[in-house]
């Protein structure tokens, strides 16, 4: 993928992915995922060394990760007005003359992820766009609110317009290895969001083990998750390597025994333009080409966009700009 191309890489093949409908809990294929934790460091110790792209091909690998951000704002101090730009950033993320001299147009983001009382101002501000709006529900971050709750939320979001619902699954049930109860309430949460797709966040800093990663992933995606989400981004430990490495592998075991493919989100301490190429490279060694559109794969993040779009300045002109000099999502 090079610069010279990327006018038709800014337009991204409207592939219609069947959704994952889930399926019986299978608590003998559950037990025997394991995890050989030395040995997945040592391979994520290699992936920022494996792949290195310059030049043109830097940046049109960036250019695809800017279509997969989901720009995120999940403040206790939030605004309407916050939203309304960060909105306009997801319609607009290159700077026009880095866009103009890359010779890209159309470009966007893949999607805004808002808080509920933000759906609807994020829904307005994106119309037209095709862009979608994701919120964080079920209690998030922590997921302990009352059940009923929870579904409730999720209704309520769909409701209000969101087109993707980040729910928090329950971390005690995987640390208790209550498989059948994380299973009952995935496909609770997944029922609820309706034609809404559901990502489901594990908040793996908090699993205590890979293995419990693996198990909690499979899971999921058993009881229909469209995409598998490494943290809510408020936990101590989010996206990591390794974490990465066991959530991609699920994603393709699970692939390759059922035929439907599950999306793969990493969210929390991305923020450098150099980390998302380590990710993306992963993906394309590990899952393929397929895996690397939005519909399939996402960055939890926002800061990530502000350093890409420097990186990018640095690929027409040949210096590095002040970061102000970005407008920040």
């Amino acid at each position: 993928m090079s610069v010279e191309t990327a006018q038709t890489t800014t337009h991204l093949p409207q592939t219609v992915e069947p959704r994952n409908p889930g399926m019986d809990l299978d608590l003998s294929w559950v037990r025997s995922v394991q995890a050989n934790t030395s040995a997945i460091e040592r391979r994520a110790k290699t992936l920022p060394g494996r792949r290195s792209v310059k030049k043109e091909y830097q940046a049109a690998w960036l250019i695809r990760a800017m279509q997969c951000i989901d720009l995120t704002t999940l403040s206790g101090d939030d605004t309407a007005e916050r939203v309304r730009r960060l909105c306009a950033k997801a319609r607009a993320p290159l700077r026009r003359d880095i866009a103009e001299a890359l010779g890209v147009s159309n470009l966007q983001t893949g999607a805004i992820c808002v808080y509920h009382d933000m759906i609807e101002t994020a829904v307005d501000a994106l119309k037209g766009s095709g862009i979608p709006v994701a919120a964080v529900s079920t209690g998030f971050p922590a997921g302990l609110s009352p059940f009923h709750l929870r579904i409730a939320e999720i209704e309520e979001s769909v409701k209000a317009g969101a087109a993707e619902i980040d729910i928090v699954i329950s971390r005690r049930l995987v640390l208790a290895g209550d498989w059948q109860a994380l299973y009952d309430e995935m496909r609770a949460f997944r029922a609820a969001c309706g034609d809404a797709h559901v990502k489901a966040i594990l908040a793996t800093g908090e699993l205590g083990t890979l293995r419990n990663v693996a198990r909690a992933s499979l899971v999921c995606m058993m009881a229909g998750a469209d995409f598998i989400k490494t943290s809510t981004g408020k936990e101590s430990v989010n996206a990591t390597l390794p974490v990465s490495l066991v959530m991609i592998r699920a994603i393709r075991d699970y692939h390759e025994r059922t035929g439907y493919r599950v999306g793969y989100k990493p969210a929390g301490g991305i923020s450098k333009a150099k980390d998302a190429l380590v990710y993306l490279a992963l993906m394309k060694d590990e899952l393929g080409d397929r895996w690397l559109q939005p519909d399939l794969f996402r960055f939890g993040a926002s800061s990530l966009l502000n350093d890409i779009e420097r990186q990018l300045e640095h690929h027409v002109t040949g210096a590095y700009s002040a970061t102000y000099r970005h407008a920040l999502a």
